[in-house]
C-alpha cells in the first residue's frame, strides 16, 4: 500500500502566449491552473494539473477548483494512491458533482502510482501505440484574411490539424473556413468547432454555405438533441465534445448515431480515471477520440500526451501542446513537436519534473 501521506495545491497563473484566446462563447488571457502534488509513503510525489479556460467555456471555474481541492485534501490522507479507481470512487462519495475538482488529485495519483512502478503512464494505462501523437492547433474567429494567414503559417510549422473556430455568423463563419481552406490547401486537415454556439437553424446554414469545402464539424450547438437535429442535415463527419461529460452522454451519442468522433477532455469528465473508461467504451464502439483537457501546461500537457498514446492509433485523434500555448510553465522534460507531432516524456508516471519554484506557495498543505 502506498499511503497518500501529505496534499499540496498549488495557483499558477498561466498567461498566452499570443494573446487572448477566443470561442463563440468568450475570450480568456491565461488558464488559471490548479497544480496537485501528491505525496506517498513508498517515498514518490505524483502531480496533477487542471485549469479552467474561463468561467464561460464550461461548467467549471477556476476558484471552485481551488475551493474543492481545499474540501477534498484532508479527507483523501491514508488512503492509497496506488489504487487510483478506488480513490475516484471515494472522492466521487465526499464531493458530490463537480468532476472538474478531482481532476488534478486524480492525475497525480496516477502519476504517482506510475513512477513508484517505473512505468510511463501510457503503459500504465494498458498500452502504447507508435512514438507520437499528431497535434492541432486553433485558428481564432479572425477575419478571413487574418485567419488564413495565421493558418498558412501554422501549415508551414508542420501542423496538418486546424480547428477553425466558429459558432458566430454562419455566413461569416463559413467565409473563414473557405479562406483558411484555400491558403493551407487540401492536405491539411480542418475541423470547423462551434464550440456549441450556435442554434441548429444556425448551423444548417452554415453546412449549406461550407458545402464545398473539406472539413469536419465540431460540437455544433450546446445539447445533444440540437447536435441530433444538426446531424441529420450534415454531410460531413461530426465530432462532439463539450456536450460529453458523463458515460450516458456517450452511449448517447453512440445509440443515436449522433457523431463520428467525441473529445474526451480530463478535468471535464474528472480525471484521467473516468476519461479512461469513456476512452475505452468509445474505441470500443468505432468512434474516433481525441484525448485533450481544457487547459494547462506541462503537467497537463504530458497527461494528454500519454493518454492519447494509450488509444489505438486508427482510433485517435489528435491532441494539442497547451506548453506551448503560456508563458509560465511548470515542468520540465517535454519534447518539442517535430513535423506537427509530439512524443510522450520518456521517464516513469507523467515523465516530466516539475519546477516548485514556478509554483510559488501552496495553499493546501496537508500532512
Amino acid at each position: 500500500m502506498s499511503a497518500i501521506t501529505a496534499i499540496r495545491a498549488y495557483r499558477q497563473w498561466q498567461p498566452f502566449a499570443e494573446g487572448a484566446y477566443g470561442t463563440s462563447g468568450g475570450t480568456a488571457e491565461g488558464f488559471d491552473a490548479v497544480v496537485v502534488a501528491v505525496e506517498t509513503s513508498a517515498g514518490v510525489t505524483g502531480w496533477g494539473e487542471m485549469a479552467p479556460l474561463g468561467s464561460f467555456y464550461s461548467d467549471a471555474f477556476a476558484a471552485g477548483a481551488r475551493a474543492g481541492v481545499a474540501e477534498l485534501a484532508p479527507q483523501l490522507l491514508g488512503l492509497d494512491a496506488g489504487q487510483p479507481r478506488a480513490l475516484a470512487e471515494r472522492m466521487g462519495a465526499l464531493l458530490r458533482g463537480h468532476p472538474y475538482v478531482r481532476s488534478a488529485i486524480d492525475m497525480a495519483c496516477w502519476d504517482a502510482a506510475a513512477r513508484e512502478h517505473g512505468r510511463p503512464l501510457c503503459e500504465a494505462l494498458g498500452g502504447r501505440f507508435g512514438n507520437s501523437v499528431e497535434l492541432y492547433r486553433s485558428v481564432p474567429p479572425l477575419p478571413p484574411a487574418e485567419a488564413a494567414a495565421l493558418a498558412g503559417r501554422l501549415a508551414g510549422s508542420g501542423y496538418r490539424r486546424l480547428q477553425v473556430k466558429v459558432g458566430g455568423d454562419p455566413a461569416l463563419d463559413a467565409d473563414r473556413l473557405g479562406a483558411v481552406r484555400d491558403a493551407v490547401g487540401p492536405q491539411v486537415q480542418l475541423v470547423a468547432d462551434a464550440n456549441g454556439g450556435w442554434t441548429s437553424a444556425a448551423a444548417i446554414r452554415f453546412i449549406g454555405m461550407a458545402r464545398d469545402v473539406d472539413h469536419a464539424l465540431e460540437q455544433p450547438c450546446a445539447t445533444l438533441a440540437e447536435c441530433a437535429v444538426v446531424r441529420r442535415r450534415c454531410q460531413v463527419p461530426m465530432l462532439l465534445d463539450e456536450a460529453i461529460v458523463t458515460l450516458d452522454d456517450l452511449l448517447a451519442v453512440r445509440s443515436g448515431g449522433i457523431a463520428d468522433g467525441v473529445t474526451i477532455k480530463l478535468s471535464r469528465v474528472g480525471g484521467i480515471t473516468p476519461a479512461a473508461l469513456l476512452r475505452d467504451v468509445a474505441a470500443g464502439t468505432g468512434l474516433l477520440v481525441t484525448v485533450e483537457d481544457t487547459g494547462g501546461a506541462s503537467i497537463d500537457t504530458a497527461a494528454m500526451v500519454h493518454m492519447s498514446m494509450s488509444t489505438p492509433e486508427r482510433l485517435r485523434g489528435a491532441t494539442v501542446d497547451f506548453n506551448a500555448w503560456v508563458t509560465a510553465d511548470n515542468a520540465t522534460g517535454m519534447p518539442a513537436p517535430a513535423d506537427g507531432r509530439l512524443a510522450a516524456p520518456a521517464g516513469p508516471g507523467l515523465g516530466v519534473e516539475v519546477v516548485p519554484e514556478a509554483l510559488g506557495q501552496p495553499f493546501v498543505d496537508v500532512a
